[in-house]
């Protein structure tokens, strides 16, 4: 077969009603640009019939090929797992819901062209619920703040990338995986597009609050330690203010010979300190809890099949 001229990475969780149209879009999309061309479809173990959509898909066209974790991993270790694979000389990396556009990719590969690394979609009027929208601009607030990486908070994974970056990407091994942060990280000539944002095709979102949660915290412990200079910070201004009101304290039992009553007041400020130092004791152990798994050079993840003869 002609080695492919575009790699398009799609991680899936239990997108089975979303899959077909994706993949007729796609081909309608693509062949104008290049008819050489490779759709990855790596499924995170869904747990409706996605990965039977995908064998089919890739039975009828060699085009497509599948992949199936053994577990649910998540959609940042899908999109890795894609670029492991991909042969391309340029990638494109998209969700599955069919809320980034298909017919936006010749957008973004002309684009490309013009001598760009990296070509990011901007979303201008996103289709999401009031409430995600709201989130996702404090987290990338936040993490603009704690990581000092201007992050633009309007991208999400929609975006098409030279054969140079994905070669970069694949030595980039740590556990906690942000794919936009790590791009951004290497610093290549990137450009960005706006693009239309589509309406979820079918079904609801599979990522609840406390999963974006969960990838949120994740994410800025992966790419900051700027919690724990906060702390350290936070500590040692209380320690003064500690040891300033000790002197006042002696000093005014040295003047008027009886100390402050106040027990009330002193008992609220024990428990308070106490809360501080737990919290601030909490986040070391996360970060080194992190640190603990680094070290144990565990795979991102574990592929339970294939559609195609995997040669790794």
């Amino acid at each position: 077969m002609t080695s492919p001229h575009i790699s398009i990475i799609v991680p899936v969780y239990e997108a089975e009603p979303c899959l077909d149209e994706l993949y007729h879009r796609l081909v309608r999309s693509l062949e104008p640009v290049s008819p050489c061309f490779e759709i990855i479809l790596v499924d995170d173990c869904s747990k409706d019939d996605s990965w039977g959509v995908i064998e089919r898909l890739a039975l009828n066209d060699g085009r497509v090929k599948g992949l199936q974790f053994s577990r649910n991993f998540g959609q940042h270790y899908g999109i890795t797992a894609g670029l492991a694979i991909c042969a391309g000389d340029w990638i494109v990396v998209m969700d599955c819901d069919l809320q980034d556009r298909p017919e936006e990719i010749p957008k973004l590969y002309a684009k490309a062209l013009e001598g760009h690394d990296v070509v990011l979609a901007r979303r201008v009027h996103r289709r999401d619920a009031w409430l995600k929208t709201l989130l996702s601009a404090l987290f990338y607030k936040t993490f603009r703040f704690l990581t000092d990486i201007d992050y633009d908070g309007e991208v999400g994974n929609f975006r098409i990338m030279s054969r140079r970056v994905v070669s970069n990407f694949r030595r980039l091994g740590e556990q906690l995986r942000f794919f936009g942060g790590l791009v951004q990280w290497m610093g290549f000539p990137t450009a960005s597009i706006e693009v239309e944002h589509s309406a979820r095709f079918k079904g609801e979102s599979t990522y609840t609050y406390s999963k974006l949660w969960k990838l949120a915290s994740e994410t800025i412990i992966a790419y900051s330690d700027k919690p724990l200079r906060i702390a350290t910070r936070f500590g040692f201004t209380m320690a003064f203010f500690s040891f300033c009101y000790g002197v006042y304290i002696l000093g005014r039992a040295l003047v008027y010979g009886s100390p402050i009553p106040g027990w009330n007041s002193l008992i609220v400020s024990l428990y308070f300190i106490g809360g501080i130092i737990i919290s601030i004791l909490g986040v070391i152990g996360i970060y080194l809890g992190k640190t603990f798994d680094e070290t144990k050079k565990r795979p991102l993840y574990i592929i339970r099949r294939t559609t195609f003869e995997d040669d790794s």
